[in-house]
């Protein structure tokens, strides 16, 4: 259920605990605050974030499901596919060298639309401030000049990015649940190529690419899903979560998604955009592992920043009761500050409700058999609490009923700690979207 309250101011992946981590153009640690671009009124045309991905990290080896993604670039291509959740006829596409220790440069990017693998048809050209190529140094993020694309809400796209010298070590958002491809090293300049036959290698991580905008009517907004593994749509395959289930990639069954889907059909004008890293903390970083910074360190750039941003749904503590030992108070103190920061930057705020896993391993019996109770002491003071607009029960949406500290059977991953598909689409339709229909442009 999703509960509003009146504004009184104005997960996980399971390796973090087996490892251990838009709107101007030009070059920049994060775009323009979105708080800063919000229309003032219904009429006209603004630029809404249709997709995110929020990097990770550039140091592991390996995606979600274990496979091996490339460390060094060698003259060679990348053809990255991503599901944009808001269609439209003019985009710009947003790359981030944010872990990268030296620059990198593309000496071309395109973009099209998948028709199959990694083929892709209307393949256009990017620029950056007019130029085809692109250095983008070391912590920063770069995006496009605008592009001319016309593409549907949920048809994939194809970002293409060639590496003309050697790079070592990318930025990638680590657990993708979808499938992307490169060319082998020396391949040379196959950004502009339809045909997917000469990408020969597959990936289950975004590298490089985190963001795709869009122009919108002006009562589109966009809403960010905020959180950790839960969010990013993580769903495990060993009792120890991993791998990730490579089975559930390119099924586009992250909660974000089956929501978007359900905004979609009820015609409320929103862009739900994904913010979520595996195995992510709210008060402690996980760098340089593939946990990322913590949600208070990355909230800024993550969140408020993406374009047309109006609200943030935020999930997120149940890595840092399992993996970091935080109490309930010390949650209690984060949640009220990222709450006063969306409010003071313009951007409503609805926390969700952490869900349960005493009987998982991973954040349950193997690595934290106390933290029920904080989770309850927490849980409880989100459902009463009077400071964020309002909250999603995610937990009560997911608990078995015989059990509440435990996810229903119907609902739960092999690792009783991620929800499988069935549980995404749960956590989904627990949304009150008349409520998120309150950050829609009403002039």
């Amino acid at each position: 259920m999703f509960t509003g309250r009146r504004k009184r101011t104005g997960v996980l992946g399971a390796a973090a605990a087996l490892l251990a981590a838009g709107v101007g153009l030009g070059l920049g640690p994060a775009p323009t605050p979105a708080a800063a671009t919000t229309p003032a009124s219904c009429t006209g045309t603004h630029w809404v974030a249709s997709w995110a991905a929020s990097p990770t990290d550039s140091i592991v080896p390996t995606d979600a499901t274990g496979a091996l993604t490339p460390q060094t670039l060698t003259r060679q291509t990348l053809r990255m596919i991503v599901t944009p959740h808001l269609g439209g006829s003019s985009l710009r596409i947003h790359l981030s060298n944010r872990f990268g220790t030296t620059p990198v440069t593309f000496g071309r990017v395109t973009v099209g639309v998948q028709t199959n693998g990694a083929a892709a048809r209307d393949i256009v050209p990017l620029t950056f401030q007019n130029s085809a190529s692109v250095t983008i140094p070391a912590g920063q993020d770069v995006v496009s000049d605008p592009a001319s694309l016309t593409f549907t809400a949920f048809e994939p796209l194809a970002v293409s990015l060639y590496v003309p010298g050697i790079y070592i070590a990318p930025t990638k958002h680590w657990n993708a649940n979808a499938t992307s491809y490169y060319s082998l090293s020396l391949s040379g300049d196959l950004s502009q190529r339809e045909s997917g036959g000469s990408y020969l290698g597959r990936t289950g991580a975004w590298l490089f690419v985190n963001g795709v905008d869009v122009v919108a009517p002006a009562q589109t907004s966009a809403v960010v899903a905020f959180g950790d593994s839960i969010t990013d749509g993580f769903v495990g395959a060993t009792a120890l979560s991993i791998p990730a289930d490579a089975s559930v990639a390119d099924k586009n069954g992250r909660y974000p998604d089956r929501l978007q889907r359900r905004l979609d059909a009820g015609g409320i004008p929103i862009s739900v955009v994904n913010a979520g890293i595996g195995g992510n903390q709210l008060l402690t970083d996980g760098q340089p592992l593939q946990t990322g910074p913590s949600g208070l360190s990355r909230f800024d750039v993550d969140a408020q920043a993406l374009a047309g941003a109006a609200g943030v749904l935020a999930l997120e503590g149940i890595n840092d009761l399992g993996l970091g030992g935080a109490t309930a108070d010390e949650l209690i103190t984060g949640y009220t500050q990222l709450i006063d920061r969306a409010h003071a930057a313009g951007l409503k705020i609805w926390l969700g409700t952490i869900t349960p896993a005493s009987n998982a391993l991973v954040d349950g019996t193997l690595l934290a058999p106390d933290s029920e109770q904080h989770r309850q002491t927490i849980n409880t003071w989100i459902r009463t609490q009077t400071l964020a607009d309002g909250f999603v029960d995610f937990d009560a949406a997911l608990r078995d009923p015989a059990n509440p500290s435990i996810l229903r059977s119907a609902y739960a991953s092999v690792d009783n700690l991620h929800p499988n598909l069935a549980g995404y689409q749960a956590m989904a339709d627990a949304v009150n979207l008349e409520l998120l229909r309150s950050v829609t442009c009403h002039g």
